[in-house]
């Protein structure tokens, strides 16, 4: 059992440059009030960061300092695992990660991360869900055991029935599994290679030379074979190659179409404007009968001058725009015809490249077989050395079959462990044990808050709930009063299954504004009276707003207050 002793911490949220302690075994029930941002619930998130490095509450590290101060947050939590003492202090502003048993400092050679790997698997031996599930029901950002998914339901219960470890083998053994099969394929290769070699000694008995010049006619022929496919390969890429030529020449230079485009455009925008201003004085010259510089009155024929002036201006400017927009539209289609051959080009270019691989690697082959024809002329092969080479053969088959015969008893070993690992071995028979107790719980604690319905979970934690008249429901289909029951009931199922397995278990309990949404009166007494029930181990915590309420229902009672933009607890 894991007993949490005491949590300090500061710059935490809201809390200032102070520490804020709380004593975790003190009171049996304590109840923690106060205002709205007053800090109630910053002790989820100091055990959880202090624990797993993250609030309970989904925020970055960064969003966890505290927002005046802005550095030196600083999480310290005591607890004790039978006779070992622990110290966990973790910090953020400067980044702190440090680890005690006993008041000696654990080896912080290994990686942050190892680190923390130790300190849940071998220390804690539970996950940050395990720990939320077990030790915290709360309103924000917390996701019920009813809400998580089939495989997180499951791996929650391994962890609490301290089965998990079969899935960890499982990898392992998967792992194994796949390495083993990898051998015995390597060594089943290697046998089949040397019965073939053992064969062919056995025909060199007889017909060595003739079994030599065959293969040196076949590697002979094989070569002509690879040059003559090499030549065909060097033709495509001479064809490629030419046509690629061919098509740099159908095209003009982008540079200079995109160039022309930019003068066509600028010219445009000039003309444009241009135009502009003559359709302007126009319209000025009609509506107008005086001079725009002088102010003098115009002569009438003066005036009909400058407007047909002016309009015959605008008639051929809007020609030379009908000019240039042709001339823009001209330029688009030439660049986009040249994107498109160019993208032809560099495909060609890419098909060029793999052939000329190609050429690569059958020249590299024909090097090889080259090679082999040469050892082979060179070769002078007596009866003795034949003799020799099949007894060395015949003594490594040898070898390698009671290898296999070694790697087949591994076999039945490993098919053994995969049928008592997979969901229908140990871990199935296992959990098909406690889902009856699981069920019994949770029914018990439903009836205690007067929940009258039929509950149960199937192997696969998949949720079936009756009424007295045999309806049947699912969690989504309840209220949020009748699923905060369900949660509770659930919660305090896994604490009791813990217990049992003494694999999670821990003194702590923290309910963070349980009272102060979902359950009614009627509940609220339903929960007291359960809450009565639990063993003197459990140190309960209750956060919420309905101070007034509860506040002679509890051992101990924790007030925080706002003083100067900090969280503090009131010393009154």
């Amino acid at each position: 059992m894991i007993h949490f002793k005491k949590v300090r911490y500061k710059n935490l949220l809201s809390s200032g440059n102070r520490f804020t302690t709380f004593e975790l075994d003190r009171s049996n029930t304590t109840l923690i009030v106060g205002d709205n941002g007053a800090g109630k619930s910053t002790l989820l998130d100091a055990l959880c960061f202090g624990l797993y490095g993250k609030g309970f509450r989904n925020l970055k590290k960064d969003l966890l300092i505290n927002s005046i101060n802005q550095k030196e947050l600083v999480v310290e939590i005591d607890f004790s695992i039978g006779k070992r003492n622990y110290k966990v202090v973790r910090g953020a502003k400067p980044n702190k990660f440090e680890l005690y048993t006993n008041g000696k400092m654990v080896n912080q050679d290994a990686t942050m991360k190892d680190y923390q790997e130790h300190l849940e698997k071998n220390i804690l031996k539970m996950s940050y869900r395990s720990f939320t599930q077990v030790a915290i029901l709360g309103s924000a950002n917390f996701t019920p055991f009813m809400q998580l998914r089939a495989v997180e339901r499951r791996k929650l219960v391994e962890d609490l029935l301290d089965i998990s470890i079969f899935s960890t083998m499982q990898d392992m053994l998967k792992k194994k599994v796949s390495q083993h099969n990898l051998e015995v394929k390597e060594t089943s290769h290697e046998i089949d290679l040397l019965h073939e070699r053992i064969s062919g000694l056995n025909d060199q008995v007889n017909a060595l030379q003739k079994n030599r010049e065959a293969k040196i006619k076949k590697y002979e022929s094989t070569v002509n074979e690879t040059q003559n496919n090499i030549n065909k390969i060097l033709g495509e890429v001479d064809e490629k190659t030419q046509n690629v030529v061919e098509k740099k020449r159908s095209i003009k230079s982008k540079d200079s179409t995109e160039s022309r485009l930019k003068q066509a455009t600028d010219l445009e925008r000039q003309l444009e404007t241009a135009r502009k201003k003559a359709i302007a004085d126009v319209k000025f010259y009609e509506e107008n009968d005086d001079c725009p510089v002088c102010k003098q009155g115009l002569d009438h024929d003066h005036k009909e001058k400058c407007i047909k002036e002016r309009e015959d201006k605008a008639e051929e400017i809007t020609q030379a725009l009908n000019d240039i927009d042709k001339t823009i539209s001209e330029c688009h289609d030439e660049i986009q015809r040249i994107n498109v051959i160019q993208s032809e080009i560099d495909e060609i270019q890419r098909e060029i490249g793999l052939l000329q691989t190609e050429v690569v690697s059958n020249q590299k082959y024909i090097k090889k077989l080259q090679s082999e024809i040469e050892d082979l002329q060179n070769e002078v092969v007596g009866d003795s050395d034949v003799h020799d080479r099949l007894t060395t053969s015949e003594t490594d088959l040898d070898i390698l079959e009671k290898k296999q015969e070694t790697q087949t008893e591994r076999q039945h070993y490993f098919e053994l462990a995969t049928m008592l690992l997979r969901d229908q071995g140990v871990r199935q028979r296992i959990i098909k044990q406690y889902v009856p107790i699981m069920n019994k719980m949770i029914n018990k604690y439903l009836a205690n808050l007067e929940f009258y319905v039929g509950f149960e979970l199937n192997e696969a934690f998949e949720e079936t709930i009756k009424s007295r008249f045999r309806d049947v429901f699912k969690y989504d289909n309840f209220s949020q009063g009748e699923k905060m029951r369900i949660d509770l009931a659930l919660l305090f199922t896994w604490r009791a299954v813990a217990r049992l397995k003494n694999s999670v278990n821990t003194n702590i309990l923290i309910l963070d504004e349980v009272f102060d949404s979902s359950l009614d009166s009627q509940g609220t007494d339903d929960f007291l009276k359960l809450l009565n029930t639990l063993n003197e181990k459990t140190n309960a915590f209750i956060i919420s707003h309905k101070g007034d309420q509860l506040y002679d229902k509890f051992e101990e009672v924790i007030r925080f207050e706002k003083h100067k933009n900090f969280s503090r607890i009131a010393t009154a």
